[in-house]
């Protein structure tokens, strides 16, 4: 029983740290992929006094990406 608590929270530890990682490297090279917010497919409203912002196929490259990166931490 103790050791699965351990291995959870190893494997959290992972998760965490590695998730960190890719923060501080996004900020790193945030101008070199600031692009990521203009996508082709993002909704973007702009009226008189409204702004809608809908980053869809931003989210759908962000899933695809932690999918694909917790695939290879199993």
């Amino acid at each position: 029983m103790k050791l699965k608590i351990c291995m959870r929270n190893y494997i959290m530890n992972k998760v965490l740290v590695l998730i960190g990682a890719i923060i501080i490297l996004f900020g790193l090279f945030y101008e070199k992929v600031s692009f990521l917010g203009r996508l082709p497919g993002d909704i973007y409203i702009h009226k008189n006094n409204f702004h809608f912002y809908f980053p869809i196929t931003t989210m759908i490259i962000f899933s695809l990406v932690f999918i694909i990166l917790q695939k290879f931490m199993q």
